[in-house]
């Protein structure tokens, strides 16, 4: 006997409607940007044609529209792996295929400054989510177009950015070495940032390892590009630094991956 694959709820019209982000086949592009926080979807918006509301519901909110000629959507994805991999799951189901997290982060590199951009070729993968899917050796890559486009995009519109990889984590606090409620601090979080830093980790953040798993166990298309909010290092901390010009770089890096996709298809390739 046959089980069903996938939560839905149902409408009036019977159309399958995806638990948790409220919406259906034909609601979303195929390409969307995942932002964490929900009152950045908006913000996004400003620079789409015919943009609408789709749905808001726990820590998803979604929207759509016109990206010059392509139709794109911004989901956020709340706080952590568990609510981000509920996006990218859902989102797939009802034809999503490009997936760019755009988010912030705090650096623990000397040379990466409040308000710089980081684009994320790989992840360490500190998060739980992720090890729910594949065992721990498996990569948290990103795709190579994505990033190629996110790059150009940083190019043309002149603003400072790094490439390399982040750490993800469940732990906004003990996890990124922070100490905890009472100064609670476990004696290897002591090591942590020291041991990334030495091996070239430039910050940490808490999606992108999930999102990069999981588009590549499904043959989806993901990267992730964050705003620098805090430097570890230094003290330093800029709430919001960064984040117009990181949202004018994913939307300029998409309609590079839409033209790009376009000639393959010409092409045939």
């Amino acid at each position: 006997m046959g089980r069903k694959s996938e939560p839905a709820i149902h409408s009036g019209l019977g159309e399958a409607v995806q638990y948790h982000i409220r919406c259906k086949r034909g609601d979303v592009g195929h390409y969307v940007f995942l932002p964490g926080d929900p009152d950045r979807v908006p913000k996004f918006a400003k620079y789409w044609s015919a943009a609408r509301e789709v749905s808001s519901h726990r820590e998803y909110r979604v929207w759509t529209g016109e990206l010059g000629s392509v139709k794109v959507s911004a989901c956020s994805t709340g706080i952590g792996g568990p609510s981000a991999a509920i996006a990218v799951e859902e989102l797939a189901r009802i034809g999503a295929e490009t997936f760019i997290r755009t988010g912030s982060c705090g650096a623990i590199q000397p040379k990466v400054k409040c308000g710089d951009l980081i684009i994320c070729t790989g992840a360490v993968r500190l998060d739980g989510t992720s090890k729910q899917y594949v065992r721990v050796e498996y990569p948290a890559v990103a795709s190579h177009d994505a990033v190629q486009a996110l790059v150009e995009a940083c190019e043309q519109l002149g603003v400072r950015y790094h490439v390399g990889v982040m750490a993800t984590s469940d732990s906004f606090y003990v996890g990124q070495a922070r100490p905890g409620f009472r100064d609670y601090e476990p004696s290897w979080s002591k090591d942590l940032i020291p041991d990334l830093q030495k091996v070239g980790v430039l910050a940490f953040e808490m999606e992108t390892s999930v999102i990069y798993v999981l588009a590549s166990l499904y043959n989806l298309r993901a990267a992730s590009i964050c705003a620098v909010y805090a430097n570890r290092l230094t003290g330093e901390f800029v709430e919001g630094a960064g984040e117009e010009e990181c949202i004018k770089v994913a939307n300029e890096a998409i309609t590079l991956l839409n033209k790009w996709d376009e000639g393959s298809r010409r092409r045939k390739k």
